[in-house]
């Protein structure tokens, strides 16, 4: 079961709150807060489509860009040590750090998929 729902490129969560008894999300990885809820599984999705449209009008109206989640770039913090190792390696391999970094990170992933 995924507890992500996905629409024009937009991610949104998928919450239960029991005291209100409704689901409810929110669209993940933009600064802009943008919610929705729903009765069931069906209003929720249908809730978070409307929410992204409305977001995405809204944005146009005021003539904006919306927000992109997950542009492709973030900061790590590895660490003296760890920096200082890796920009070693990639200046032996005649690589930049982002190209060892990113090998490093799909690697690793790619591992943890396969063994989860």
């Amino acid at each position: 079961m995924s507890t992500l729902l996905e629409y024009k490129g937009y991610l949104g969560s998928v919450e239960y709150s029991d005291e209100d008894e409704v689901l409810h999300g929110r669209l993940e990885f933009i600064r802009d807060l943008v919610t929705y809820e729903g009765a069931d599984a069906k209003g929720l999705k249908a809730a978070f489509h409307e929410a992204v449209d409305d977001y995405l009008e809204l944005c146009a109206a005021e003539g904006r860009k919306p927000d992109v989640p997950l542009k492709g770039s973030f900061n790590v913090r590895p660490g003296r040590d760890l920096h200082r190792r890796a920009m070693l390696y990639a200046q032996r391999q005649g690589m930049n750090l982002n190209t060892v970094v990113s090998d490093a990170l799909r690697r690793y992933l790619d591992s943890e998929e396969r063994a989860g």
